[in-house]
């Protein structure tokens, strides 16, 4: 089987914030509602919804406050287990040598990788956990 197999479409954009409350409050102007907001460790982190499209947005990591300061793309996975080894197979450069876990986020957690396109773009496999 082929990683896109695996996934389902974008699941969501993930941009650092410099002020998690300013950038919620700059995001809910432009009509995004709080779809969640959650603790990893001693930081937060809001998903913003607005139709289908989802921002992640945290703090605690350094922020470029430059053009281009989006920090990766997250694809809907289904299978995060079987993705990570097509992803393998197919030789994608691996940014994690496993799959990475939040448990916090969400009802149940998530389960996550991240490979490299060619631009050096980091693109995030993520599957939200259902139990």
């Amino acid at each position: 089987m082929a990683l896109q197999d695996y996934f389902t479409g974008l699941q969501h954009i993930g941009i650092p914030s410099k002020d998690l409350d300013k950038t919620i409050a700059f995001y809910e102007k432009l009509g995004f509602e709080q779809a969640g907001l959650f603790h990893n460790g001693e930081n937060r982190c809001a998903f913003m919804k607005y139709n289908n499209l989802t921002i992640e947005t945290w703090e605690g990591d350094p922020v470029t406050m430059k053009n281009g300061a989006i920090n990766h793309f997250s694809m809907n996975c289904t299978d995060v287990d079987k993705a990570f080894e097509a992803a393998k197979a197919e030789g994608f450069d691996m940014v994690n040598d496993e799959i990475q876990s939040i448990p916090s986020f969400w009802d149940h957690g998530i389960r996550f990788f991240n490979i490299l396109g060619p631009n050096h773009e980091t693109i995030e496999f993520c599957q939200i956990l259902d139990k």
